[in-house]
């Protein structure tokens, strides 16, 4: 038995079970199909924020006037302007005719009678955001009528107005300067490592009861060690996962700057796509070493859910706080710190990295500390998995193999 017991070196059986992971998942219709409709649905996205955002020239609503109200015109585009809004106006021959293109959609508001006041009439109800710049409009020709009642100018009290300022001093912190566009990478660059966790991680779990079940491992326990099958496992589907995100990233990157929804720069696109890879990889390692030993204790592909839902309620957690939190606070502290630790940092960090503003030095911590941590995790992993994938029928108990012998 001894002379024909040739084991081979740990890096060729590591590299034996990853090319037939490899292998076997690249060749599967599933994945195929399953990367087809990804990179078609990340073309579709593009198109719909192009689509969105050319619309209707840039203008948050478009108002028209009849001639009588015609000196509302320019003072309306400035209030709303001065207020964060783009309202385009459009003068109507009369009433009636407004009337028609509120019908039809082609005006949202239209301005009527005359210039004293604020008249206006919609289709069904009045945008809560247009309502803001018109009431403001109003308040504006009321504060005239005041002025000039009293004897004064009004435009020079605008004049005067306008050129009065704050005196703002500087920062006691150097403002985060977050780009809207960035915060959509850095909220799609969550997403897509989200997802790639989910399914990549627990076709690991799968994989392994897979080959527990069908007494597979046991041939392969013959000839190479558990910890080799169980890196080689996590390092092919790794890889497969890995080839998918890069297509991901690169289609979406294409698509983005060919069809000019990004207009960020190509440095600032690029370096999403690289650190999105970066943590794909770390974070792909980290959970999937986990998910191989927690697949192990169990003999049924219903049992691998509740085996793996501890880690994966890690990263749905830290997925959450992300897309909650971060579109509406990009500096928030709570996710700042959850982002660099190891558990929470491979979807919350690229979705902040994405953003911009994140100092050198937690992206580095952040960074350090999966890194120092994947080692302690396989060893981990590796005891728990060498203790429980032998084993068939009922569950197996952690402690029973961390324990075992």
């Amino acid at each position: 038995m001894s002379g024909n017991d040739v084991r081979m070196s740990p890096l060729s059986a590591v590299g034996l079970v990853a090319s037939r992971e490899i292998s076997i998942r690249v060749k599967s219709k599933a994945y195929r199909i399953t990367t087809l409709v990804m990179l078609l649905l990340v073309v579709a996205l593009t198109l719909v924020f192009k689509v969105i955002g050319g619309g209707g020239g840039g203008a948050d609503s478009t108002v028209g006037y009849v001639p009588s109200a015609a000196q509302l015109a320019e003072p309306l585009s400035v209030t709303a302007k001065s207020i964060g809004q783009n309202v385009a106006t459009q003068q109507v021959p009369d009433q009636q005719a407004g009337q028609a293109k509120l019908q039809d959609g082609s005006i949202d508001a239209l301005l009527v009678q005359d210039a004293q006041r604020v008249h206006v009439q919609v289709k069904k109800t009045l945008d809560p955001k247009l309502k803001n710049a018109l009431t403001v409009l109003e308040s504006q020709l009321a504060l005239d009528q005041q002025i000039t009642s009293l004897g004064g100018d009004p435009a020079k009290v605008h004049q005067t107005i306008a050129q009065s300022s704050i005196d703002e001093l500087p920062p006691l912190e150097k403002p985060y300067d977050y780009n809207g566009q960035q915060l959509v990478l850095g909220i799609v660059a969550g997403i897509l490592i989200y997802l790639s966790l989910m399914i990549n991680g627990q076709s690991v779990a799968q994989g392994v009861v897979e080959e527990k079940t069908s007494r597979v491992v046991e041939l392969l326990l013959s000839t190479i060690k558990p910890w080799q099958l169980m890196a080689g496992k996590v390092l092919g589907i790794g890889t497969v996962g890995l080839i998918q995100m890069v297509l991901i990233g690169a289609v979406g990157l294409a698509s983005g700057l060919g069809f000019g929804v990004l207009t960020i720069s190509v440095s600032a696109a690029v370096g999403t796509v690289v650190w999105l890879v970066v943590w794909y990889l770390l974070g792909f390692f980290m959970y999937s070493i986990v998910f191989a030993a927690l697949g192990a204790l169990v003999s049924r592909q219903e049992d691998v859910g509740g085996a793996t839902m501890p880690a994966l309620m890690l990263v749905i957690l830290g997925y959450v706080v992300g897309i909650s939190v971060l579109p509406t606070d990009p500096g928030n502290s709570f996710a700042e710190v959850l982002s660099v630790i190891p558990m929470f940092a491979p979807t919350l960090m690229p979705m902040r990295l994405a953003m911009g503003g994140v100092p050198i030095w937690e992206a580095i911590l952040s960074v350090g500390l999966v890194v120092a941590l994947i080692p302690a995790l396989i060893w981990l992993a590796a005891r728990i998995y060498r203790n429980a994938v032998m084993r068939t029928g009922a569950k197996v108990k952690l402690r029973d193999a961390l324990s075992a012998a």
